[in-house]
């Protein structure tokens, strides 16, 4: 498992106490299922996208909509499967680090496939992780061990 570090001065850093909101993007309806059980056995409350433009749109990038996701609830984390239809989760990536709403979010991408230079771009565009599915249970408690230690 790759990471890389981010900056910590974010107003989408934990609260302590608070349950991480975590965004989870994949077009495998199986694969989306089990992410979104991963992280709800880990704490996490959970929104899911089958694609790039849907993750887009929840979260208010797209044609300046504001974030439809519901409005108490900023999403503290991003995790998105590499290879998708329409709109791969790099692009997905670099569209989220060009926002200056959401830069600051953590995003980790997924793949199935452990090819170093996909790795590294995705890093280098600002992707916090990058993780090999399928994904298990203690790949996400270390992933959200890290987003309640952000920025602390």
């Amino acid at each position: 498992m790759a990471s890389a570090s981010s900056s910590s001065s974010s107003n989408w850093v934990m609260e302590s106490g608070d349950i991480p909101h975590v965004l989870a993007v994949d077009d495998s309806l199986i694969d989306r299922k089990l992410v979104e059980k991963l992280l709800r056995n880990s704490s996490c409350r959970v929104t899911t996208a089958e694609n790039g433009l849907r993750a887009l749109e929840l979260l208010g990038l797209t044609n300046g909509e504001h974030n439809t996701l519901n409005g108490r609830s900023k999403v503290n984390l991003i995790i998105t499967d590499y290879c998708m239809p329409g709109m791969t989760g790099y692009e997905l990536l670099k569209k989220i680090k060009q926002s200056s709403v959401m830069r600051e979010v953590p995003v980790v991408i997924m793949s199935s496939e452990n090819i170093p230079t996909r790795i590294n771009k995705c890093l280098e565009e600002g992707a916090e992780m990058f993780m090999l599915k399928p994904l298990k249970q203690s790949d996400v408690r270390e992933l959200t061990c890290q987003l309640m230690n952000l920025g602390r």
